[in-house]
């Protein structure tokens, strides 16, 4: 494979981008191969990686990989096919971490969910009808709505084959926890959370819970303490996409 020719870091990171996102049936490509054919050294591929993005190369291949697993298995397609597909070179190497990815097997993921079991539960607050979602892992889903009209339905839309069941005196206590924070109380404990986003998302949730009651963080800010001052609009991107609002605080940047 011959090397590219680039002239700015920017264009590194994005032509690098560009190969880490193409299917490789031994797995993520290597920083040495990526740095080779961008023209670059890999220590310095590699910082200009987390400085812009916030992941390294690595983290950013294995997150595509990721994606274009469910995307396939949500499309219907065999897993065994979607597997090779999407990069991975071995079914066991999939399953070995199948839960840490998808928060339950491929193959029931790919079925809608099957075999997954959510509970959840509606209460009136302040704000609304706030609904808790859980795993067995932790919470899946909070939400604030105007009604608690369609509820199940609404937690069914992500894995609509999955066990789905109301349970409010089970989640009493988890529920308890997200009023007190939406009340502006200090936290009586940690709430466990089964969430699925890119390793950089995954970093900016985890800075967000750490953020102090009574504080607020700018964008940058929030940047700046997970080792990433330049990828502002990727953190607003990350607040965005949190699945689990007021658990893990994004109204407090």
């Amino acid at each position: 494979m011959s090397s590219m020719t680039i002239d700015t870091w920017s264009d590194r990171v994005a032509a690098a981008c560009r190969l880490l996102e193409t299917p490789n049936g031994d797995g993520v490509p290597s920083l040495a191969d990526v740095a080779r054919r961008v023209g670059a050294k890999p220590g310095a591929l590699r910082r200009a990686f987390v400085r812009t993005l916030g992941v390294t190369p690595r983290q950013y291949g294995a997150a595509r990989r990721r994606e274009r697993l469910r995307d396939a298995l949500r499309e219907g397609t065999p897993v065994t096919t979607a597997l090779f597909d999407a990069g991975y070179g071995s079914t066991s190497r999939l399953y070995e971490n199948a839960h840490g990815h998808l928060g339950m097997t491929p193959a029931s993921y790919r079925a809608g969910g099957e075999g997954a079991s959510i509970t959840y539960t509606v209460v009136s607050c302040d704000l609304g009808a706030l609904v808790v979602a859980t795993t067995e892992r932790g919470v899946c889903l909070v939400e604030l709505r105007d009604t608690d009209s369609d509820v199940d339905a609404r937690v069914r839309s992500e894995f609509p084959n999955a066990d789905v069941g109301r349970d409010d005196d089970a989640l009493g206590s988890v529920v308890a926890e997200v009023l007190r924070r939406i009340e502006g109380q200090p936290a009586a404990r940690d709430i466990p959370i089964d969430v699925h986003g890119t390793a950089f998302q995954r970093r900016v949730w985890e800075a967000l819970r750490a953020i102090p009651l009574g504080e607020v963080r700018t964008y940058g800010e929030v940047a700046a303490a997970i080792g990433s001052p330049a990828a502002v609009r990727a953190v607003g991107g990350a607040c965005g996409a949190n699945p689990v609002p007021i658990v893990v605080p994004c109204h407090r940047v």
